[in-house]
Protein backbone atom coordinates (compact mmCIF):
# COMPACT_ATOMS: atom_id res chain seq x y z
CA UNK A 1 0.00 0.00 0.00
CA UNK A 2 2.71 2.71 0.84
CA UNK A 3 4.38 1.60 -2.38
CA UNK A 4 1.44 2.56 -4.21
CA UNK A 5 1.23 5.96 -2.57
CA UNK A 6 4.87 6.93 -2.97
CA UNK A 7 4.46 5.97 -6.57
CA UNK A 8 1.18 8.14 -7.27
CA UNK A 9 3.07 11.09 -5.85
CA UNK A 10 6.57 10.52 -8.15
CA UNK A 11 4.08 10.37 -11.18
CA UNK A 12 2.64 13.66 -10.24
CA UNK A 13 6.05 14.92 -10.56
CA UNK A 14 6.94 13.58 -13.96
CA UNK A 15 5.95 16.63 -16.04
CA UNK A 16 8.68 18.45 -14.25
CA UNK A 17 10.94 16.85 -15.71
CA UNK A 18 9.45 16.34 -18.95
CA UNK A 19 9.60 20.37 -18.65
CA UNK A 20 13.52 20.16 -18.88
CA UNK A 21 12.59 18.90 -22.48
CA UNK A 22 11.03 22.05 -23.68
CA UNK A 23 11.34 25.11 -21.07
CA UNK A 24 15.23 24.73 -20.46
CA UNK A 25 15.94 28.13 -21.39
CA UNK A 26 12.87 29.53 -19.47
CA UNK A 27 13.92 27.49 -16.24
CA UNK A 28 17.11 29.17 -16.35
CA UNK A 29 16.00 32.33 -17.06
CA UNK A 30 13.50 31.88 -13.99
CA UNK A 31 16.35 30.67 -11.66
CA UNK A 32 18.15 33.82 -12.69
CA UNK A 33 15.67 35.99 -11.61
CA UNK A 34 14.88 34.54 -8.71
CA UNK A 35 18.42 34.56 -7.20
CA UNK A 36 18.66 38.38 -8.28
CA UNK A 37 15.55 39.34 -5.97
CA UNK A 38 17.16 37.04 -3.42
CA UNK A 39 20.53 38.78 -3.98
CA UNK A 40 19.85 42.13 -3.69
CA UNK A 41 19.24 42.12 -0.28
CA UNK A 42 22.35 41.23 1.07
CA UNK A 43 25.11 42.64 2.30
CA UNK A 44 27.47 41.14 -1.11
CA UNK A 45 24.69 42.61 -3.61
CA UNK A 46 24.01 45.65 -1.85
CA UNK A 47 27.75 46.54 -2.64
CA UNK A 48 27.67 45.28 -5.43
CA UNK A 49 24.57 47.06 -6.83
CA UNK A 50 22.91 43.78 -7.90
CA UNK A 51 19.69 46.12 -7.38
CA UNK A 52 20.37 47.59 -11.15
CA UNK A 53 20.61 44.15 -12.50
CA UNK A 54 17.82 43.12 -14.03
CA UNK A 55 19.06 40.94 -17.25
CA UNK A 56 21.77 38.89 -17.19
CA UNK A 57 24.32 41.48 -19.52
CA UNK A 58 23.70 43.94 -16.33
CA UNK A 59 24.29 40.87 -13.68
CA UNK A 60 27.65 39.80 -15.24
CA UNK A 61 28.65 44.08 -15.40
CA UNK A 62 28.17 43.65 -11.72
CA UNK A 63 29.22 40.71 -10.37
CA UNK A 64 32.76 39.11 -10.71
CA UNK A 65 33.92 35.90 -11.33
CA UNK A 66 34.32 34.34 -7.68
CA UNK A 67 36.37 31.65 -6.62
CA UNK A 68 36.61 30.05 -2.84
CA UNK A 69 39.50 32.23 -1.82
CA UNK A 70 37.25 35.62 -3.08
CA UNK A 71 33.99 34.28 -1.03
CA UNK A 72 36.26 32.55 2.13
CA UNK A 73 36.17 36.07 3.92
CA UNK A 74 32.35 36.17 3.77
CA UNK A 75 32.29 32.77 4.51
CA UNK A 76 34.57 32.59 7.51
CA UNK A 77 32.38 35.58 8.92
CA UNK A 78 29.31 33.39 8.38
CA UNK A 79 30.47 30.44 10.36
CA UNK A 80 31.32 32.99 13.23
CA UNK A 81 27.58 33.74 13.10
CA UNK A 82 27.14 36.94 10.66
CA UNK A 83 24.14 36.60 8.57
CA UNK A 84 22.87 37.80 5.54
CA UNK A 85 25.94 38.24 4.05
CA UNK A 86 26.06 36.01 0.57
CA UNK A 87 22.52 35.07 1.27
CA UNK A 88 19.77 36.88 2.97
CA UNK A 89 18.04 33.78 4.94
CA UNK A 90 19.66 32.61 8.03
CA UNK A 91 22.47 29.79 7.59
CA UNK A 92 23.97 27.83 10.13
CA UNK A 93 24.95 24.48 8.32
CA UNK A 94 28.30 23.70 6.39
CA UNK A 95 29.19 21.41 4.05
CA UNK A 96 32.98 20.51 4.62
CA UNK A 97 34.95 19.50 1.39
CA UNK A 98 37.94 19.13 0.76
CA UNK A 99 38.01 18.68 -3.65
CA UNK A 100 40.13 15.53 -3.92
CA UNK A 101 41.98 15.16 -0.41
CA UNK A 102 43.32 18.36 -0.17
CA UNK A 103 44.90 19.82 2.20
CA UNK A 104 43.20 22.71 3.69
CA UNK A 105 39.30 21.85 3.45
CA UNK A 106 36.74 24.43 2.26
CA UNK A 107 33.20 25.21 4.15
CA UNK A 108 30.20 25.67 2.02
CA UNK A 109 27.12 27.37 2.79
CA UNK A 110 23.92 25.24 3.05
CA UNK A 111 20.92 27.47 3.03
CA UNK A 112 17.40 26.23 3.64
CA UNK A 113 17.07 27.25 0.72
CA UNK A 114 19.01 24.52 -0.59
CA UNK A 115 18.54 21.88 1.51
CA UNK A 116 14.54 22.13 0.04
CA UNK A 117 14.58 23.13 -3.84
CA UNK A 118 18.19 21.66 -4.35
CA UNK A 119 19.32 18.20 -2.68
CA UNK A 120 15.83 17.05 -1.54
CA UNK A 121 13.94 18.22 -4.33
CA UNK A 122 16.75 16.02 -6.35
CA UNK A 123 16.30 13.29 -4.52
CA UNK A 124 12.91 13.21 -5.23
CA UNK A 125 13.66 13.67 -9.10
CA UNK A 126 16.28 10.82 -8.89
CA UNK A 127 13.33 8.29 -7.52
CA UNK A 128 10.78 9.57 -9.90
CA UNK A 129 12.84 9.19 -13.14
CA UNK A 130 13.87 5.46 -11.05
CA UNK A 131 9.69 5.21 -11.42
CA UNK A 132 9.21 6.50 -14.74
CA UNK A 133 11.94 4.12 -16.40
CA UNK A 134 10.69 1.46 -14.02
CA UNK A 135 6.68 1.38 -13.70
CA UNK A 136 6.21 -1.44 -11.73
CA UNK A 137 8.55 -1.74 -9.26
CA UNK A 138 8.03 -2.24 -5.39
CA UNK A 139 11.13 0.06 -4.25
CA UNK A 140 9.36 1.45 -1.61
CA UNK A 141 8.14 -1.79 0.01
CA UNK A 142 11.84 -1.86 1.38
CA UNK A 143 14.06 0.05 2.80
CA UNK A 144 17.16 2.73 1.36
CA UNK A 145 21.10 2.42 2.57
CA UNK A 146 22.99 5.92 2.87
CA UNK A 147 26.00 5.12 2.80
CA UNK A 148 27.21 9.06 3.96
CA UNK A 149 29.84 10.80 5.60
CA UNK A 150 29.70 12.38 9.25
CA UNK A 151 29.05 15.96 11.03
CA UNK A 152 30.57 17.79 14.04
CA UNK A 153 29.68 20.78 15.87
CA UNK A 154 31.85 23.99 14.67
CA UNK A 155 34.33 25.16 17.83
CA UNK A 156 34.10 28.49 16.51
CA UNK A 157 30.36 28.77 17.23
CA UNK A 158 28.14 26.49 18.82
CA UNK A 159 25.22 27.64 16.59
CA UNK A 160 27.39 26.95 13.98
CA UNK A 161 27.53 23.08 12.46
CA UNK A 162 29.36 21.59 9.53
CA UNK A 163 29.83 17.95 7.87
CA UNK A 164 30.39 16.10 4.85
CA UNK A 165 27.22 16.81 2.45
CA UNK A 166 25.56 13.58 2.77
CA UNK A 167 25.82 13.75 6.89
CA UNK A 168 24.29 17.33 6.21
CA UNK A 169 21.47 16.29 4.17
CA UNK A 170 20.82 13.10 6.78
CA UNK A 171 21.04 15.51 9.75
CA UNK A 172 17.75 17.92 8.32
CA UNK A 173 16.20 14.84 6.60
CA UNK A 174 12.30 14.67 7.12
CA UNK A 175 11.25 12.02 9.79
CA UNK A 176 8.96 10.69 6.92
CA UNK A 177 11.84 10.07 4.37
CA UNK A 178 13.45 8.28 7.67
CA UNK A 179 10.63 5.64 6.92
CA UNK A 180 12.16 4.50 4.10
CA UNK A 181 15.82 4.68 5.40
CA UNK A 182 18.73 2.60 7.04
CA UNK A 183 21.07 2.76 9.13
CA UNK A 184 20.03 4.47 12.06
CA UNK A 185 21.16 8.58 12.18
CA UNK A 186 23.40 7.71 14.75
CA UNK A 187 25.34 4.78 12.36
CA UNK A 188 24.91 6.90 9.47
CA UNK A 189 26.92 9.78 11.32
CA UNK A 190 29.94 8.01 12.82
CA UNK A 191 33.22 9.64 12.16
CA UNK A 192 35.29 6.83 12.89
CA UNK A 193 34.88 4.84 9.46
CA UNK A 194 36.54 1.67 10.19
CA UNK A 195 33.47 1.18 13.28
CA UNK A 196 31.10 2.57 11.15
CA UNK A 197 31.33 -0.42 8.32
CA UNK A 198 30.87 -2.68 11.29
CA UNK A 199 27.32 -1.27 12.18
CA UNK A 200 26.27 -0.24 8.62
CA UNK A 201 26.67 -4.60 8.09
CA UNK A 202 25.10 -5.21 12.29
CA UNK A 203 22.22 -2.89 11.23
CA UNK A 204 21.80 -3.93 6.93
CA UNK A 205 22.15 -7.60 6.67
CA UNK A 206 19.38 -8.45 7.93
CA UNK A 207 16.75 -5.78 6.83
CA UNK A 208 15.05 -5.30 3.47
CA UNK A 209 17.12 -3.27 0.92
CA UNK A 210 15.93 -2.30 -2.28
CA UNK A 211 18.22 0.53 -2.89
CA UNK A 212 21.44 2.05 -2.20
CA UNK A 213 23.14 4.98 -2.61
CA UNK A 214 27.25 6.34 -2.16
CA UNK A 215 30.47 6.93 -3.68
CA UNK A 216 31.24 3.55 -5.56
CA UNK A 217 34.78 3.37 -4.10
CA UNK A 218 33.68 3.43 -0.54
CA UNK A 219 30.14 1.19 -1.20
CA UNK A 220 32.45 -1.46 -3.06
CA UNK A 221 34.41 -1.68 0.68
CA UNK A 222 30.83 -2.24 2.50
CA UNK A 223 29.77 -4.86 0.02
CA UNK A 224 32.54 -6.89 0.21
CA UNK A 225 32.65 -6.56 3.91
CA UNK A 226 29.04 -7.57 3.86
CA UNK A 227 29.74 -11.15 1.91
CA UNK A 228 32.21 -11.71 4.33
CA UNK A 229 30.18 -11.77 7.13
CA UNK A 230 27.26 -13.45 5.35
CA UNK A 231 29.54 -15.96 3.61
CA UNK A 232 27.80 -15.33 0.64
CA UNK A 233 28.41 -15.03 -3.01
CA UNK A 234 26.56 -12.13 -4.02
CA UNK A 235 24.90 -9.34 -2.70
CA UNK A 236 21.52 -10.61 -3.72
CA UNK A 237 21.67 -13.65 -2.20
CA UNK A 238 21.74 -11.23 1.23
CA UNK A 239 18.73 -8.62 -0.95
CA UNK A 240 17.33 -10.07 -3.10
CA UNK A 241 14.56 -7.18 -3.78
CA UNK A 242 17.68 -4.78 -4.71
CA UNK A 243 16.75 -3.14 -7.68
CA UNK A 244 18.71 0.27 -7.28
CA UNK A 245 22.09 1.58 -6.53
CA UNK A 246 22.62 5.69 -6.83
CA UNK A 247 26.16 6.48 -7.47
CA UNK A 248 28.38 9.31 -8.07
CA UNK A 249 31.06 11.48 -6.42
CA UNK A 250 33.46 9.04 -9.15
CA UNK A 251 33.74 7.94 -12.41
CA UNK A 252 31.56 4.77 -12.13
CA UNK A 253 34.01 2.93 -15.29
CA UNK A 254 36.79 1.76 -12.93
CA UNK A 255 34.02 -0.32 -10.47
CA UNK A 256 31.50 -1.48 -13.14
CA UNK A 257 33.07 -4.76 -13.45
CA UNK A 258 33.10 -5.62 -9.55
CA UNK A 259 29.27 -4.29 -9.34
CA UNK A 260 28.54 -6.35 -12.00
CA UNK A 261 30.03 -9.92 -9.83
CA UNK A 262 28.09 -8.13 -6.78
CA UNK A 263 25.14 -7.78 -8.23
CA UNK A 264 24.88 -10.29 -11.12
CA UNK A 265 20.94 -10.37 -11.41
CA UNK A 266 20.59 -8.02 -14.84
CA UNK A 267 17.25 -6.65 -12.97
CA UNK A 268 20.12 -3.77 -10.97
CA UNK A 269 19.30 -0.19 -11.96
CA UNK A 270 22.91 1.87 -11.70
CA UNK A 271 21.46 5.77 -11.71
CA UNK A 272 24.17 8.16 -12.10
CA UNK A 273 23.94 11.33 -10.35
CA UNK A 274 26.01 14.83 -10.48
CA UNK A 275 26.31 16.44 -7.14
CA UNK A 276 28.49 18.44 -4.55
CA UNK A 277 28.77 20.03 -2.25
CA UNK A 278 28.17 23.35 -3.80
CA UNK A 279 24.52 21.81 -5.26
CA UNK A 280 23.16 19.53 -7.48
CA UNK A 281 23.30 19.49 -10.78
CA UNK A 282 22.23 16.47 -12.89
CA UNK A 283 20.71 12.86 -12.98
CA UNK A 284 20.86 10.21 -15.68
CA UNK A 285 17.29 9.95 -17.14
CA UNK A 286 17.95 7.51 -19.78
CA UNK A 287 19.41 3.92 -18.86
CA UNK A 288 20.81 3.68 -22.21
CA UNK A 289 23.17 6.41 -22.37
CA UNK A 290 25.88 7.62 -19.89
CA UNK A 291 25.16 11.05 -19.96
CA UNK A 292 23.45 13.01 -17.82
CA UNK A 293 20.13 15.49 -17.88
CA UNK A 294 21.11 19.22 -16.16
CA UNK A 295 18.18 20.33 -13.45
CA UNK A 296 17.85 23.86 -14.07
CA UNK A 297 15.29 24.51 -11.17
CA UNK A 298 17.14 23.91 -8.52
CA UNK A 299 18.14 27.65 -7.75
CA UNK A 300 21.55 27.20 -9.62
CA UNK A 301 22.37 29.23 -12.85
CA UNK A 302 24.85 27.93 -15.17
CA UNK A 303 27.60 29.36 -17.18
CA UNK A 304 30.36 28.00 -19.03
CA UNK A 305 33.92 28.80 -20.18
CA UNK A 306 36.21 27.04 -22.24
CA UNK A 307 38.05 24.52 -20.09
CA UNK A 308 41.14 25.85 -21.09
CA UNK A 309 40.61 29.30 -20.32
CA UNK A 310 39.61 28.76 -16.83
CA UNK A 311 42.57 30.27 -15.29
CA UNK A 312 41.45 33.58 -17.05
CA UNK A 313 37.92 33.32 -18.06
CA UNK A 314 37.20 35.65 -20.08
CA UNK A 315 34.87 33.92 -23.13
CA UNK A 316 32.15 32.88 -20.92
CA UNK A 317 28.97 31.82 -22.39
CA UNK A 318 25.21 31.23 -20.77
CA UNK A 319 23.87 28.01 -21.48
CA UNK A 320 22.11 28.21 -24.04
CA UNK A 321 25.32 29.68 -26.53
CA UNK A 322 27.21 26.50 -25.41
CA UNK A 323 28.70 23.94 -28.36
CA UNK A 324 28.07 20.18 -27.66
CA UNK A 325 31.50 18.39 -27.04
CA UNK A 326 33.47 21.59 -26.17
CA UNK A 327 35.29 20.87 -22.71
CA UNK A 328 33.64 23.61 -20.76
CA UNK A 329 34.30 24.81 -17.43
CA UNK A 330 31.35 25.22 -15.03
CA UNK A 331 30.56 28.71 -13.31
CA UNK A 332 27.81 28.42 -10.66
CA UNK A 333 25.15 31.01 -9.22
CA UNK A 334 23.43 29.18 -6.14
CA UNK A 335 20.78 29.51 -3.48
CA UNK A 336 23.27 29.70 -0.79
CA UNK A 337 24.78 32.51 -2.04
CA UNK A 338 27.97 31.28 -4.22
CA UNK A 339 27.65 33.99 -6.74
CA UNK A 340 29.34 33.22 -9.91
CA UNK A 341 31.62 30.76 -8.63
CA UNK A 342 33.87 28.50 -10.49
CA UNK A 343 33.36 25.02 -9.16
CA UNK A 344 36.23 23.55 -10.61
CA UNK A 345 34.12 20.62 -12.68
CA UNK A 346 34.92 20.75 -16.64
CA UNK A 347 32.26 18.71 -18.19
CA UNK A 348 31.15 18.60 -22.30
CA UNK A 349 27.49 18.99 -23.39
CA UNK A 350 26.36 15.86 -25.28
CA UNK A 351 22.87 17.76 -26.37
CA UNK A 352 21.29 20.80 -25.94
CA UNK A 353 17.72 20.08 -26.64
CA UNK A 354 17.75 18.80 -23.97
CA UNK A 355 21.04 20.24 -22.01
CA UNK A 356 23.07 16.86 -21.30
CA UNK A 357 25.90 16.78 -19.93
CA UNK A 358 28.95 14.20 -19.17
CA UNK A 359 31.53 15.32 -16.66
CA UNK A 360 34.97 15.63 -18.30
CA UNK A 361 37.15 16.09 -14.96
CA UNK A 362 38.26 18.57 -12.66
CA UNK A 363 40.40 21.79 -13.80
CA UNK A 364 42.94 21.23 -11.11
CA UNK A 365 43.70 17.33 -12.12
CA UNK A 366 44.87 16.63 -15.28
CA UNK A 367 48.36 16.16 -15.93
CA UNK A 368 49.72 18.31 -18.77
CA UNK A 369 53.44 18.01 -17.70
CA UNK A 370 54.90 17.44 -21.46
CA UNK A 371 52.08 19.15 -23.35
CA UNK A 372 50.13 15.84 -23.41
CA UNK A 373 46.85 17.21 -21.90
CA UNK A 374 45.75 13.96 -19.97
CA UNK A 375 41.83 14.34 -18.61
CA UNK A 376 40.41 12.36 -16.41
CA UNK A 377 37.91 11.33 -18.97
CA UNK A 378 40.71 10.08 -20.76
CA UNK A 379 42.20 7.97 -17.57
CA UNK A 380 38.90 6.36 -16.40
CA UNK A 381 37.89 4.71 -20.13
CA UNK A 382 41.53 3.69 -20.85
CA UNK A 383 41.72 2.14 -16.97
CA UNK A 384 38.44 -0.08 -17.84
CA UNK A 385 39.91 -1.07 -21.04
CA UNK A 386 43.42 -2.59 -19.39
CA UNK A 387 41.19 -4.22 -16.55
CA UNK A 388 39.18 -5.98 -19.22
CA UNK A 389 41.61 -6.79 -21.19
CA UNK A 390 43.95 -8.09 -18.45
CA UNK A 391 41.04 -9.42 -16.42
CA UNK A 392 42.00 -6.78 -13.51
CA UNK A 393 40.09 -5.21 -11.21
CA UNK A 394 41.21 -1.92 -8.94
CA UNK A 395 39.75 -0.21 -6.07
CA UNK A 396 42.12 2.99 -6.98
CA UNK A 397 44.61 4.72 -8.61
CA UNK A 398 46.39 8.05 -8.75
CA UNK A 399 49.04 8.98 -11.52
CA UNK A 400 51.49 12.14 -11.65
CA UNK A 401 54.12 12.76 -13.70
CA UNK A 402 57.63 11.93 -13.44
CA UNK A 403 59.62 14.94 -14.74
CA UNK A 404 62.68 15.22 -17.23
CA UNK A 405 66.02 14.89 -16.32
CA UNK A 406 69.25 16.01 -18.14
CA UNK A 407 69.61 12.15 -19.10
CA UNK A 408 66.35 10.99 -19.86
CA UNK A 409 62.66 12.36 -21.07
CA UNK A 410 59.67 11.98 -18.73
CA UNK A 411 56.90 9.81 -17.33
CA UNK A 412 53.69 8.83 -15.95
CA UNK A 413 54.10 7.22 -12.86
CA UNK A 414 50.93 5.29 -11.72
CA UNK A 415 49.80 4.09 -8.41
CA UNK A 416 47.26 1.50 -8.70
CA UNK A 417 45.46 -0.87 -5.43
CA UNK A 418 44.27 -3.92 -7.19
CA UNK A 419 41.35 -5.77 -5.87
CA UNK A 420 42.74 -8.20 -8.53
CA UNK A 421 45.90 -7.86 -9.99
CA UNK A 422 46.58 -8.67 -13.76
CA UNK A 423 48.85 -11.58 -14.14
CA UNK A 424 51.10 -9.18 -16.18
CA UNK A 425 51.50 -5.79 -15.06
CA UNK A 426 53.88 -5.02 -17.46
CA UNK A 427 50.80 -5.96 -20.33
CA UNK A 428 47.85 -4.05 -18.19
CA UNK A 429 50.43 -0.82 -18.39
CA UNK A 430 50.77 -1.62 -22.38
CA UNK A 431 46.92 -1.76 -22.81
CA UNK A 432 46.74 1.31 -20.79
CA UNK A 433 49.48 3.21 -22.78
CA UNK A 434 48.00 2.18 -25.92
CA UNK A 435 44.18 3.26 -24.87
CA UNK A 436 45.46 6.75 -24.27
CA UNK A 437 47.01 7.11 -27.86
CA UNK A 438 43.88 5.94 -29.04
CA UNK A 439 41.79 8.69 -26.60
CA UNK A 440 44.36 11.70 -26.59
CA UNK A 441 46.03 12.70 -29.79
CA UNK A 442 47.96 15.35 -27.60
CA UNK A 443 49.37 11.93 -25.48
CA UNK A 444 49.83 10.21 -28.66
CA UNK A 445 52.07 12.73 -30.26
CA UNK A 446 54.11 13.00 -27.03
CA UNK A 447 54.59 9.58 -26.60
CA UNK A 448 56.41 8.91 -30.34
CA UNK A 449 59.48 7.89 -30.42
CA UNK A 450 59.71 7.75 -25.94
CA UNK A 451 61.54 10.92 -26.71
CA UNK A 452 59.52 13.69 -24.42
CA UNK A 453 57.43 10.88 -22.51
CA UNK A 454 58.36 7.73 -22.18
CA UNK A 455 56.35 4.49 -21.42
CA UNK A 456 54.37 4.96 -18.00
CA UNK A 457 55.52 3.69 -15.15
CA UNK A 458 53.39 1.86 -12.38
CA UNK A 459 53.35 0.27 -9.10
CA UNK A 460 51.01 -1.93 -7.31
CA UNK A 461 50.65 -0.87 -3.99
CA UNK A 462 49.12 -3.06 -1.04
CA UNK A 463 45.99 -3.09 -0.09
CA UNK A 464 44.56 -0.78 2.36
CA UNK A 465 47.05 1.70 1.00
CA UNK A 466 45.34 4.26 -0.35
CA UNK A 467 43.30 4.23 3.06
CA UNK A 468 46.37 4.81 5.23
CA UNK A 469 46.94 7.90 2.94
CA UNK A 470 43.47 9.26 3.42
CA UNK A 471 43.10 8.33 7.09
CA UNK A 472 46.82 10.40 7.94
CA UNK A 473 44.57 13.14 6.27
CA UNK A 474 41.79 12.60 8.29
CA UNK A 475 39.33 12.10 5.20
CA UNK A 476 38.48 8.68 5.50
CA UNK A 477 35.17 7.15 4.21
CA UNK A 478 32.14 9.42 3.10
CA UNK A 479 32.37 11.59 0.39
CA UNK A 480 36.19 11.89 0.09
CA UNK A 481 37.78 10.72 -2.85
CA UNK A 482 41.12 9.93 -4.12
CA UNK A 483 42.75 12.42 -6.69
CA UNK A 484 42.87 10.41 -9.92
CA UNK A 485 45.54 12.50 -11.70
CA UNK A 486 47.55 15.58 -10.44
CA UNK A 487 49.94 17.31 -12.55
CA UNK A 488 52.55 17.66 -9.55
CA UNK A 489 54.29 14.52 -7.28
CA UNK A 490 52.46 15.80 -4.04
CA UNK A 491 50.32 13.28 -3.89
CA UNK A 492 51.90 10.43 -5.33
CA UNK A 493 55.58 10.97 -3.16
CA UNK A 494 53.07 11.13 -0.12
CA UNK A 495 51.68 7.43 -1.00
CA UNK A 496 54.88 6.60 -1.66
CA UNK A 497 56.01 7.57 1.88
CA UNK A 498 53.73 5.39 3.39
CA UNK A 499 54.44 2.23 1.34
CA UNK A 500 58.07 3.08 2.26
CA UNK A 501 57.17 3.68 6.06
CA UNK A 502 55.18 0.61 6.01
CA UNK A 503 57.45 -2.04 4.07
CA UNK A 504 59.91 -0.92 6.91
Amino acid sequence: MLNFFVNTFLDSRIHRIDDHYTKAEQKSEDTLKMLLRYGKQTQYGKKRGLAQAYTYEKFIQKIPVNTYDTLKGDIQKMMQGEQNLLWPTRINWFAKTSGSAEDKSKFIPVSKEALVNCHYKAGKDILTIFRKNRPNSDLFNGKGLILGGSHKIHDMNNDCRYGDLSAVLIQNISPFANHFRVPSKETALMDVWEQKIERLVEETIHKDVTNISGVPSWMLVLMNRILEVSGKSNIHEVWPNLQLFIHGAVSFEPYREQFHKLFPDPKITYLETYNASEGFFGIRDRAEEDDLLLFLDYGIFYEFVPAEEYENPVNIVRLEDVEVGRNYAMIITTNSGLWRYMIGDTVKFTSKAPYRVKISGRTKHFINAFGEELMIENAEKAMREACLQTNADIREYTAAPVFMSHSKGGSHEWLIEFEHEPADLNQFMTVLDNCLKQLNSDYEAKRTGNITLRFPKVMSLPKGTFEKWLKSKDKLGGQHKVPRLSNERKYVDEILSICAQTQN
